[in-house]
């Protein structure tokens, strides 16, 4: 699995979502929007890891961390939490839609999500330009 797979992946869970969003699949788009998230997520940590691959030996469980679901959690392994910060100061519409988009959880597959909670959430991964999969795309 390399950065292409991962932009890939997120590209096709967007579309993925917005075609459950037009069958009222409230549930699944929201779980897979977010999983949106966490694929284009995955791509920075790669990208990251492309000019300081030294990480693995100065971070022992660096690679296991990667296994994570945790969107905080990614954007810290791919060493974009001051980045994404300082974006979202200069732009609270970016800061609202991180807002929302942090809420998903990998264990939204198990619940029930309305229709406002399914869109308000595909709408902040996917806005332009302030959307969050608009903001990974810069750093993967």
């Amino acid at each position: 699995m390399d950065r292409a797979f991962w932009r890939k992946l997120a590209d096709d869970r967007v579309d993925d979502a917005r075609v459950l969003l037009a069958g009222d699949r409230w549930s699944v788009a929201y779980h897979v929007a977010g999983y949106a998230v966490e694929c284009g997520l995955k791509a920075c940590v790669l990208a990251y890891l492309e000019t300081h691959i030294d990480i693995i030996f100065r971070e022992r469980r660096f690679s296991e961390k990667c296994w994570t679901h945790e969107l905080r959690a990614l954007v810290e392994l791919a060493a974009l939490d001051a980045n994404l910060e300082a974006d979202m100061t200069g732009n609270p519409i970016l800061r609202g839609n991180w807002g929302v988009a942090k809420d998903w959880k990998e264990t939204s597959r198990y619940e029930e999500k309305t229709e406002r909670e399914a869109r308000t959430l595909f709408e902040a991964i996917t806005n332009e330009p302030n959307g969050v999969l608009r903001w990974i795309r810069g750093h993967w």
